[in-house]
């Protein structure tokens, strides 16, 4: 049995890895080829293409790289066809994967996609391409399967894997309280996490504000989750003299000791949640593309937590409200009190609710359904 599995991203190569693993233990013979990256070719994956090639973020990138973009459609393409597969697996990268799963299932191959395009946010009309081109959805949010079953879709929810990768982290990488404390040389009692974002843009916008809330905490020791490719020169640039760690390639390890946090919007809120920090929400962006999300995307709330739980669990400070002032009243009440139990309490909800522990293992199994028929 063979699979070529297309993933264009880092977190979907994460993904990749964990399920192919999954699928080796149902499937001792099984083979496996396609685009990804160093952990899926670690796993056993013959890979074709490596998402370190594929990665052009925003509309002037996408514009510049076109003819790029499109040797890459037709490369894919031609190596589908030339391995012949049992079925093509597609990892969220939606632009690219939707392309690639209508021609796949116009050749007559399974179909099965892993993490789906956000449809219910914006670009609904998606789903029609989805019921077109894709035999088998695997969701990971709770509210997705409902969400597509009502639209016609074919679909499992199999819970998130970032609860297996969380897990798998406390088991084998997760450093004690005192152990963190000596191995960055941490004084204070309390760990407070800033995670910024990963982009030079939008770190430069919101970490001044984050920044000026800490510099009136001076009990506690503010740690910043250092993004990979961003030197440490470019945040002590905007730190200044402001006495906050920089610390990579180990936010886990980071949360796991933390507190609270102030986090940006994106996965890092769910991850958070899955620590069990407390945490303000800071989202912050130029004012057209601000107005333009805003007409684009149909959605009560910017944090996975709060639209999971669909209730603002955690504040959200977007745009204007993001400011020193209600960051520093939103930071207070995460520290102690009422407010930050509450939140606390509706995290074990929320984990509930994410499935728990074994979404690449279920993944594995409805997919070996799927293509044995």
């Amino acid at each position: 049995m063979k699979f070529f599995i297309v993933s264009g991203e880092a977190s979907g190569d994460l993904h990749g890895a964990n399920l192919v693993k999954e699928l080796k233990k149902l499937k001792p013979d099984a083979t496996f080829v396609g685009w990804g990256g160093d952990l899926m070719e670690a796993q056993g994956v013959e890979i074709k293409k490596h998402y370190k090639e594929l990665a052009f973020m925003g509309f002037l990138e996408v514009v510049r790289n076109i003819r790029t973009i499109f040797k890459n459609i037709k490369l894919c393409k031609q190596q589908i066809e030339e391995e012949n597969p049992d079925a093509v697996i597609f990892i969220d990268y939606p632009g690219f994967n939707l392309r690639m799963a209508k021609f796949a299932k116009s050749k007559g191959y399974k179909t099965l996609y892993y993490i789906s395009p956000t449809v219910w946010a914006w670009k609904e009309k998606r789903i029609e391409k989805i019921k077109r081109d894709v035999d088998r959805l695997f969701v990971i949010l709770p509210f997705e399967q409902k969400f597509y079953k009502e639209r016609g879709c074919d679909v499992d929810f199999v819970g998130h894997p970032l609860i297996d990768a969380i897990d798998d982290f406390r088991q084998n990488k997760a450093l004690s309280n005192i152990e963190f404390k000596a191995k960055y040389g941490v004084n204070s009692n309390e760990v407070i996490a800033l995670l910024p974002g990963s982009r030079k843009q939008e770190i430069t916008k919101k970490l001044p504000i984050m920044l000026a809330v800490a510099k009136k905490y001076q009990g506690y020791q503010f740690i910043i989750a250092g993004a990979p490719g961003l030197e440490r020169s470019f945040y002590e640039t905007v730190i200044g003299e402001v006495p906050i760690k920089i610390i990579y390639n180990d936010t886990y390890n980071i949360l796991n000791n933390a507190h609270a946090a102030l986090v940006t919007s994106g996965t890092a809120t769910l991850e958070t949640a899955l620590f069990n920090v407390p945490q303000v929400v800071c989202y912050q962006t130029s004012a057209i593309s601000y107005h333009i999300a805003k007409r684009l995307v149909n959605i009560q709330y910017i944090s996975l937590v709060n639209l999971i739980l669909n209730q603002e669990v955690v504040r959200e400070l977007i745009q204007g409200d993001l400011n020193e002032k209600e960051l520093g009243m939103a930071f207070e009440q995460i520290l102690e009190g009422d407010f930050r139990q509450q939140q606390l309490k509706e995290y074990q909800k929320l984990n509930a609710l994410c499935g728990g522990v074994g979404a690449s293992k279920n993944t594995a199994k409805g997919m070996l359904a799927i293509v044995q028929g």
